[in-house]
This record gives C-alpha cells, sequence and structure tokens, in this order.
C-alpha cells in the first residue's frame, strides 16, 4: 500500500461484505447489519453482483472470493465467541479495515483494539466521524505500519495488556507482507498468555493452482497491483504447519472444508471454489 493512501483492497472487501448483506440469498453466512452503513458514500458503489443485476453475467471467481470474504469473517467471530468463553479480554484486529465488529460487540468485558496502516485507520475514522454509527467505548485505535513499526510498541501506547489472554484476527493482510514482517507478527503474538489465540488467511503459491484458477489468480494479482498492493508472500499448508510451531490446535481449511461448513444446501451458488485461499487458526 502506497505510503500516504488508505487501502483500496480495505474498501473492495468491506463492499463485498455489504454487498452479502443486500443480495445472497437467507440464511447469511455473516450477519452484519453495519456493514453498509460504515461504506458512508462508497456505499452507491458496492459492485454489481451476479442476481442484483440482470444484465450481469455470472462470475463465479468473483462471487467464489466473496463467498470467500464473508466466510473467513464469520469464522474469526465464531472463534471469537470460544475464546471470550474460555476467559479472553482482548480482540486484536490486525488490519482491521472496515470491519465493523466493535460497533457490533456483543461482549461487555471485551476490549477491541483494531490496528491498521495510519492513513487507511485515518480514512476509516473520518467515514465514521461523517457517518450514523457511534463511536464504542471500548475499541482503541492502533496506527501501525507493519514493515516500519512495532506492533508491540504500538499496541502498549494505547493500553493492551500483554499478561491477558487475547484474540487476534489478521485477515486480508498476510498475502501483502514480507516474510520478515509476518514472521515478526507471529513472534509477538506466540510471547501472549496462555489461552491466547489466532486466525489469519493466506493463499497457497500460483504454482500449485489449476491452469483455470491460476488465470482467476493473475487476473486479481494485476488488479491490487495496479492499487498499489501487490501479493507477495504465499504457504503451502505444510509450510503454515511449520511457522506455526509455537501454537496448538492448528486447524488450516481449505475450500472443501470451508464449504461443507458454511455454504452446505445453499441454493444460490454462494461457496469458494479453487485451492488457493485457506484460513487458518491456532492456540497458545
Amino acid at each position: 500500500m502506497e505510503h500516504a493512501r488508505p487501502s483500496r483492497t480495505a474498501l473492495r472487501v468491506a463492499m463485498r461484505r455489504a454487498a452479502h448483506q443486500l443480495c445472497d440469498a437467507r440464511p447469511l453466512v455473516f450477519e452484519d447489519p453495519m456493514a453498509v452503513a460504515i461504506l458512508g458514500p462508497h456505499a452507491a458503489e458496492i459492485e454489481r453482483t451476479p442476481g442484483r443485476d440482470p444484465a450481469n453475467k455470472p462470475r463465479p471467481y468473483s462471487i467464489s472470493l466473496r463467498a470467500f470474504l464473508v466466510a473467513r469473517s464469520r469464522y474469526a467471530e465464531d472463534l471469537l465467541a470460544q475464546a471470550v468463553q474460555r476467559g479472553v479480554t482482548q480482540y486484536v484486529l490486525l488490519g482491521a479495515g472496515l470491519d465493523t465488529f466493535a460497533h457490533r460487540n456483543p461482549y461487555p468485558g471485551l476490549r477491541v483494539f483494531e490496528v491498521d496502516h495510519p492513513a487507511t485507520q485515518l480514512w476509516k475514522r473520518e467515514l465514521l466521524g461523517n457517518g450514523p454509527l457511534a463511536a464504542p467505548t471500548n475499541l482503541a485505535y492502533v496506527p501501525v505500519d507493519f514493515e516500519r513499526q512495532s506492533l508491540a510498541g504500538q499496541l502498549s501506547v494505547v493500553g493492551f495488556d500483554g499478561s491477558a489472554p487475547t484474540f487476534f484476527a489478521w485477515l486480508g493482510v498476510v498475502p501483502y507482507l514480507t516474510l520478515d514482517a509476518f514472521r515478526a507478527t507471529v513472534t509477538f503474538i506466540a510471547s501472549q498468555s496462555p489461552g491466547s489465540g489466532l486466525v489469519f488467511d493466506y493463499a497457497q503459491p500460483r504454482s500449485v493452482l489449476s491452469p483455470r484458477e491460476q488465470l482467476a489468480y493473475d487476473s486479481l494479482a494485476s488488479r491490487v497491483q495496479l492499487a498499489g498492493e501487490a501479493f507477495q508472500l504465499f504457504f503451502t499448508p505444510a509450510q503454515v504447519a511449520a511457522e506455526l510451531a509455537a501454537f496448538y490446535d492448528l486447524e488450516d481449511l481449505g475450500s472443501p472444508e470451508i464449504n461443507e461448513r458454511y455454504f452446505a444446501n445453499r441454493r444460490d451458488g454462494l461457496r469458494v471454489i479453487g485451492s488457493a485461499p485457506r484460513i487458518a487458526s491456532a492456540w497458545l
């Protein structure tokens, strides 16, 4: 992402979450009644979605991308609910973008820390300041450039308790990082109190994809590169397991597992296709 500009991919992700609320069949995979409101003036830009515009031809990989984005948010918040039951009192969203959880937080004792690039965070706060959503009292904004600043140092400034069990959601970030930045963050999370947990998504290397999926990947990669946010980090499941050796109860979901859990028996075609996107979670 360019240094002084908010993330364009964060906006596209938020628009797809909003499109899920407006366009997909009930029951929704991920209920977010604030997904449209947080977009403010950008709500008018919500992508045309197959089934909403009769003239719009179905785009399987576009539908799949929307399915994956809402599934990873649902998965993260499902795990957060388990974490709170286990005694977690802090929730850190790494690369929060336009996430709305802090405005829907059903857990009175849970403090939320939104970590993101300073430019993206300023943009989000401006949208909120001009919109209908009230500022939560248990939310702390943490501006961090993952490639240049210390996550631990920035969290400490806003009252993060390093001795309290914490759940970390790291969605839509890992593919844009260097390996050094990824490992520095994993090392920090691994140093947290027992009972802490982590969820993140990642993509497999292009070389392991089918020819058809490689074409879809190339199209998406070119778009994010034009937005100044190029993909650069990929893992296989075996590599993820090695990177998370300090954790236990690793769960790593590919499209078959995601579809069985969240998209079974749907009639609207909403499902994840291909082998590139994966979601992983682990605990301390």
